[in-house]
């Protein structure tokens, strides 16, 4: 299989070679034809001796990157140091707090801190509920994990979690204006997990869960939002949930078909394959096959944990005795595995015209060239077309939570989100198979945030009698 190269192994080489008109021509053609992307060539230093260049390229793992350096100096170049730049954007971590109150003079520091804040926090003390406009508490989010489902690299720990919270909180400021806090708990129970929660969310408008794996991440969710007056959201179940729908709903407008009539096939019941299930069954999906590493589900099987029985207690679809049989026909495959986990070969027997869900990281169960002709695929990658990215809906979603001061993110505020996030992709980009929109989209987290808002509102609201 060949990968396409990745700006997450960017690298910036300097180079040393003698003077030639045709260097820079031939320095991007030594990368290509070692399989790197080149990003940009910059002089750096003309000398009497040559020339100082450093180039810049993707490649697709650290070993290709050693590849593509070895084949410069193979070609005359001298290469005098190799950076890799996402190393290099990660230094000091990507974060940081910064006042919004400058504090120059003795007046400034009376005000912001003591003598002046006492006043604020006895006002706090008699009037709880100002605390969300005297304090940051209402524009700020603790994004928590426990280190034991980090992306594709599973039980790495709290500390190696750090640069992944680092990078979801700012993600959270750049694209909702959010501020959040990366929290990693060295916690060995779910027990210890909501204590510490529960003691450190005084200070937070939302808890943001984030890589704890499964069947742990249901029990803390669910026990967070039963003692918590704030909303409770685990990114990686409902999260990709979301985004999953908004994609199903422009693959059916594209496709010509209705959510209600789909067979679908959910191949892998964790975290984010429970709530993809739940989610798409909310919406109207009555024939969804949930299938497990041993195989289909059977409601019957009394081995089903909890949530592997309420998602095949719902469906409504026949049993079926192998992954290959619950393909035939299908109109929706939805991969939160691993690669390997099916044959790209079985999609073969899907519908006409399937969609594709392979939302494996790094590598994900079918690439474009193994999907059959006419098929969607989306993917979790940056590198291929339509990137089921959770950040299209996270930093909406509490935008809209905080403003609508709502203290749960429920599943009509869910489906709302992925709603915003399918309207965000307009009538030509769906006609060429656009079925999500870019993170990079204008106005799609404005609109998640107000559709989540709106709903969040909607569902407060005092109903008549009628």
């Amino acid at each position: 299989m060949t990968h396409v190269p990745s700006p997450s192994y960017s690298t910036t080489a300097r180079v040393e070679a003698p003077t030639s008109s045709s260097l820079l021509m031939d320095l991007a053609r030594s990368i290509s034809q070692h399989g790197g992307s080149v990003v940009a060539i910059d002089l750096v230093e003309v000398t009497t001796t040559g020339v100082r260049v450093d180039v810049t390229f993707n490649a697709v793992d650290e070993a290709h990157v050693e590849t593509i350096s070895g084949g410069l100096q193979h070609d005359g170049y001298q290469v005098r140091s190799v950076s890799d730049r996402t190393f290099l954007a990660h230094l000091g971590g990507v974060v940081e707090v910064v006042p919004r109150t400058r504090i120059r003079t003795r007046d400034d520091l009376s005000r912001v801190y003591t003598p002046g804040v006492a006043r604020i926090a006895s006002q706090i003390a008699t009037r709880p509920e100002t605390a969300w406009n005297l304090t940051g508490k209402g524009n700020t989010v603790a994004v928590v994990t426990d280190g034991t489902a980090v992306l594709g690299l599973g039980n790495v720990g709290p500390l190696a979690a750090l640069p992944v919270m680092e990078g979801k909180a700012a993600l959270f400021k750049s694209f909702a204006n959010v501020n959040a806090f990366p929290i990693c708990l060295r916690t060995a129970s779910a027990d210890e997990t909501v204590a510490a929660v529960r003691a450190i969310a005084t200070g937070f408008g939302g808890i943001n869960l984030e890589d704890i794996a499964a069947p742990q991440c249901f029990e803390v969710e669910a026990r967070l939002q039963d003692v918590l007056d704030i909303p409770v959201f685990h990114d990686d179940q409902h999260g990709t949930a979301v985004v999953v729908l908004a994609g199903l709903i422009n693959a059916c407008r594209i496709t010509g078909r209705r959510l209600e009539d789909l067979r679908v096939v959910v191949v892998g019941i964790g975290a984010a394959g429970t709530a993809i299930s739940k989610i798409l069954l909310d919406s109207g999906v009555r024939d969804l096959v949930a299938v497990d590493r041993d195989g289909p589900l059977d409601r019957q099987d009394p081995r089903l944990l909890p949530h592997q029985r309420e998602v095949v207690s719902r469906s409504r679809a026949r049993p079926v005795e192998s992954l290959e049989e619950a393909m035939i026909g299908a109109d929706v495959s939805v991969g939160v595995s691993r690669r390997g986990a099916w044959d790209p070969r079985i999609l073969s027997k899907m519908a006409p015209d399937p969609i594709v869900f392979a939302l494996a990281n790094p590598e994900p169960e079918a690439y474009l060239e193994e999907i059959p002709p006419g098929g969607l695929l989306a993917t979790g990658r940056s590198d291929l077309p339509n990137q089921v990215n959770n950040a299209l809906c996270f930093p909406g979603i509490f935008r809209g939570c905080l403003d609508a001061r709502s203290s749960t993110i429920s599943s009509r505020m869910q489906e709302a989100a992925a709603h915003a996030i399918a309207g965000a992709v307009s009538d030509a980009e769906r006609a060429i198979g656009v079925i999500v929109p870019s993170l990079f989209h204008p106005d799609v987290h404005h609109a998640v945030a107000a559709a989540v808002e709106a709903a969040a509102v909607e569902a407060a609201a005092p109903r008549g009698d009628g």
